[in-house]
């Protein structure tokens, strides 16, 4: 598929663009062929379009820049966050889509570390029938997942871990909710749920990659108790350094503030992370912030997924049914 008809589809099935509409696209130097991508569809739907290349910064960047500072105060109906997805630059990225969405009235496709080729080859790579598709699928699920109140999270790698979304609705990326105008990655696919935030306990074994890092080149072990990390650890000195210091960000950086099921058929497990938390028949659990997901409390400034492989899902409802929804990374419904 060519890069910018992926980008169109998005733009489209996704954040429902239509003629006429204002759309700032913000990009990094590096990411500035999927910028391009992006405006180029934007374009042929008839969208009044600006691309912005920030300037390139060795050091991570903390603070939004004066310059897009002062151009976000023009207000645009949709934002296309088209950044390096490095893990010292979360405090950044969750700024700005603070600041992109304080109105809750724009929409925000958010894509850190996002590629051409995932849009050319991957999980972006989707007609208007493939998102679709999937949106049904997300909303399938999610109707399935009504009145749960406890998740059992195991996998072969040894995660046994419980969780609570009592009251805590599960929502979908891959598709606007006008109502709550919630922003979106870009690729789609998740389901998720901000779990209550003392509820997660057990150990879990994270065999895939990390939000911010990638690939894991050794397991990673998270040891939990009523919602807090107590223990991490792997074999990777480098990657649990990493790790330890994101959870060491603030009072809340090392607190449960997500589980997800990922749905996309075409997202594949390559270095990024956005693509790699969306492969069909994962789950990941983030620390950190989610106050723009239902029921979130946790104000943390930063944000940390950990995705896990051949997950067997089990939840129990409200009247006690229990119901398996993944048995070993396939879903049962």
């Amino acid at each position: 598929m060519e890069a910018w008809e992926a980008s169109k589809n998005a733009l489209e099935n996704v954040l429902e663009a239509s003629s006429g509409e204002r759309i700032l696209i913000v990009c990094d130097k590096e990411k500035a062929e999927v910028g391009e991508a992006f405006a180029t569809g934007a374009l042929d739907l008839g969208l009044n379009s600006r691309l912005i290349i920030l300037q390139a910064s060795k050091e991570p960047r903390t603070e939004i820049p004066e310059r897009l500072q002062k151009i976000l105060t023009q207000k645009s109906d949709i934002y296309i966050n088209l950044l390096r997805g490095n893990r010292e630059e979360t405090p950044f990225r969750i700024k700005l889509i603070k600041t992109e969405t304080q109105d809750h009235k724009a929409r925000l496709g958010h894509c850190p570390g996002v590629t051409v080729d995932m849009l050319t080859e991957g999980a972006l790579a989707l007609t208007p029938e493939e998102h679709k598709s999937m949106q049904g699928h997300a909303e399938q699920l999610i109707r399935t997942l009504e009145d749960t109140v406890t998740v059992d999270i195991r996998s072969p790698a040894g995660t046994n871990l419980t969780l609570s979304v009592k009251n805590r609705e599960f929502i979908t990326d891959t598709k606007l909710d006008r109502k709550t105008m919630k922003w979106m990655n870009l690729p789609t696919g998740e389901v998720f749920a901000a779990p209550v935030e003392d509820s997660l306990n057990g150990k879990l074994v994270c065999d895939m990659a990390v939000g911010g890092i990638g690939k894991l080149r050794k397991p990673m072990e998270v040891t939990a108790k009523k919602g807090r990390v107590e223990s991490v650890t792997s074999e990777d000195n480098d990657h649990l350094r990493r790790v330890k210091e994101t959870f060491a960000t603030d009072d809340w950086s090392d607190v449960v503030g997500e589980f997800a099921f990922g749905i996309n058929s075409k997202a594949r497990f390559v270095q990024e992370f956005l693509e790699a938390e969306k492969m069909l028949g994962t789950i990941h659990v983030a620390f950190g912030e989610n106050t723009d997901m239902p029921g979130g409390k946790n104000q943390s400034k930063n944000h940390m997924d950990l995705l896990v492989s051949n997950p067997t899902v089990t939840v129990t409802k409200e009247n006690g049914e229990k119901l398996t929804i993944l048995h070993n990374g396939r879903f049962q419904v």
